[in-house]
């Protein structure tokens, strides 16, 4: 009897992680038609904007608002044909946007070229439109680059981290000019920081979460 109960609580563990981010809480949905400000001024300090997606954007979302210059970070929708998306319509794959994050921050503390450190080293930007469990094309590797600026450090980071042999297989993050963002659902926003003991954040999120706290432990907040 305890070998079964052993069985079963296994299967239902590996249910839980092949739904993984694409399950969705007891909340009620809407559409938010906001656009995000590409810069914005916060305490007499101008802000640039980084719009990252890799993966589940509960992850980055985490992972971003560790790092000591971040303002802000807002998961919602970017890079697809649809007007105002919801979660439900993104999850299809259908609409072409990808999970992201709109990451606001502080020049002066932190540069765009750490921001692509963190985010190359906190995910797999190998595996094309998949994330562990997480499949589809909502949860490709892309940066949604705001000026030439960023384009040109995003291309040549990429290409260094492909000579260098970093990673066993070549990089497929997309770069891409950013078009617009929609803000996801407010259940989206800060969801590790208010769902920390949920089953995802604790086997998912954390680990993620603890291996940047160790390698980027002189950039934290």
């Amino acid at each position: 009897m305890q070998t079964l109960n052993i069985k079963a609580t296994l299967v239902l563990v590996v249910a839980f992680f092949m739904g993984a981010c694409a399950q969705q809480p007891k909340s009620t949905e809407y559409k938010s038609t906001e656009k995000t400000k590409m810069t914005e001024t916060k305490n007499n300090s101008v802000t640039e904007t980084a719009t990252f997606g890799a993966g589940c954007f509960w992850c980055v979302e985490a992972v971003f608002q560790e790092m000591k210059g971040v303002v802000k970070v807002t998961s919602g929708y970017s890079g697809g044909t649809v007007k105002n998306p919801g979660y439900k319509e993104v999850c299809t794959g259908l609409t072409g946007h990808a999970e992201v994050c709109q990451i606001e921050f502080d020049p002066k503390q932190v540069s765009f070229k750490e921001l692509l450190e963190a985010f190359w080293q906190t995910h797999d930007p190998t595996t094309l439109n998949r994330q562990g469990n997480d499949a589809g094309t909502q949860y490709r590797s892309v940066i949604f680059y705001h000026n030439e600026t960023q384009k040109q450090l995003a291309e040549k980071y990429k290409e260094e981290l492909d000579k260098s042999g970093a990673f066993d297989k070549p990089i497929v993050t997309a770069i891409d000019p950013f078009t617009v963002f929609y803000p996801a659902e407010d259940y989206h926003q800060n969801y590790f920081n208010q769902n920390g003991d949920a089953p995802y954040c604790q086997y998912v999120i954390k680990p993620k979460v603890d291996k940047f706290r160790k390698v980027f432990h002189n950039k934290l907040k």
